[in-house]
């Protein structure tokens, strides 16, 4: 497949963030004239069947994606999964708990409170909410309001839920490890998306992405709606380092809102190998 490929393998519907349906989403990247896209929904794979089906409707080729939320260096990264089977065990699973780590946290909260002496903090949290996947300090402090620990929450927070408190856990997210497990056990390939956005240390991303590539990572996108041109160019040098393919994609949420539309960004720098060129096998 071409260099030039008008392709968009980044954005998000409203299975996760955006505000669009996968319909509606492949209807306006035909109109911008992608050539190839990607639904890639915050670790979610809910939107992929309908995904490819207007993609197919519209004339466009088509690669399953998620974006994949990771915890490095103490840092939430991105991991985009591109040509994977949606609906492999192993990837549902682990986006299912990895949506879901909020309830884990929320039943280490409420053993942490109950080694001070407040019992039943779980059980009262969920009073506060209505999706227990959903439940957050927010909930808990509503709680030790209702039963008179604290005059107010931002009291509990004080009191309770900052860190070195008894009621603190801090968010966990996939490792690099897993996420990329994931992608490559059900047959695609692992990106580490739009690198220029993490506050690493120049350090920092070296061991990132050398971590990356160790577990078996193979791209990072360097045409990105949230990179600026010399960004590009900066992380097309790093593809070449790094021996990585590289991805474009727009980050597309909403028509209101998003740094870039679908399907207008910049070409990839010509000395790069296009990502697709390494997923050919796997487009729908």
């Amino acid at each position: 497949m071409s260099q030039i490929l008008n392709a968009d393998l980044h954005c998000h519907s409203v299975v996760s963030d955006g505000t669009l349906t996968p319909e509606a989403l492949a209807e306006r990247a035909a109109r911008n004239g992608v050539e190839l896209w990607s639904l890639t929904d915050h670790d979610e794979v809910g939107g992929q069947h309908r995904a490819a089906a207007a993609a197919s409707a519209h004339g466009m080729k088509y690669l399953t994606g998620t974006e994949i939320s990771v915890t490095f260096a103490g840092e939430t990264v991105h991991i985009v999964g591109l040509g994977f089977d949606p609906d492999d065990a192993a990837v549902s699973e682990g986006l299912h708990d990895t949506r879901g780590g909020r309830g884990k946290r929320a039943q280490e909260m409420s053993d942490g409170l109950a080694r001070v002496g407040i019992h039943g903090a779980y059980e009262g949290a969920l009073r506060f909410v209505g999706n227990p996947e959903l439940v957050s300090r927010t909930h808990f402090a509503r709680f030790l309001v209702e039963q008179g620990h604290c005059k107010d929450t931002s009291e509990v927070f004080r009191k309770f839920l900052t860190e070195g408190k008894p009621g603190f856990v801090p968010h966990r997210w996939a490792s690099l490890k897993d996420a990329v497990s994931w992608i490559k056990g059900a047959g695609g390939l692992a990106v580490i998306a739009h690198p220029a956005r993490y506050r690493f240390t120049a350090n920092e991303e070296y061991a990132l992405f050398v971590e990356f590539k160790a577990h078996g990572g193979e791209a990072i996108e360097v045409v990105t709606g949230s990179h600026t041109p010399a960004e590009y160019e900066e992380y097309a040098d790093k593809a070449l380092e790094f021996d990585f393919a590289a991805s474009r994609g727009s980050d597309f949420h909403s028509p209101g809102e998003s740094h870039c539309d679908l399907g207008q960004l910049a070409l990839l720098p010509g000395r790069l190998t296009p990502v697709w060129e390494l997923l050919e096998h796997r487009l729908r």
